[in-house]
């Protein structure tokens, strides 16, 4: 029998030096401007995984991301520190669909 703890995380823009050209017109994030990061909050919560897997010998760790090709860097990061699986949703017909979109007409 196998444990299975599923991580969702999410590769994101490091907004910590955030310039002019971080936006899009459209209002979506210019992800070229900004360099891509694990999510911190997501980051902590493979910690708690691979935490708990070291308490369960039969325990599993699998992450799950959605986002471009290049989000299979966060993929390979969580292996790295100890998930045994991961995968990658992507498709261009996702690509903006986790921004703030604000209705210009109020």
């Amino acid at each position: 029998m196998r444990f299975r703890i599923i991580v969702l995380a999410k590769q994101v823009p490091d907004t910590r030096n955030v310039g002019k050209d971080a936006m899009k017109a459209d209002g979506t994030v210019n992800r070229a401007a900004l360099p891509a990061i694990f999510n911190p909050e997501d980051l902590h919560a493979l910690e708690q995984a691979l935490s708990i897997k070291d308490k369960i010998p039969y325990a599993e760790v699998i992450l799950l991301t959605m986002g471009p090709t290049r989000a299979a860097e966060i993929i390979r990061e969580a292996m790295y520190r100890g998930a045994d699986r991961g995968f990658l949703i992507t498709d261009r017909k996702f690509a903006g669909s986790d921004t703030l979109w604000k209705n210009q007409s109020n």
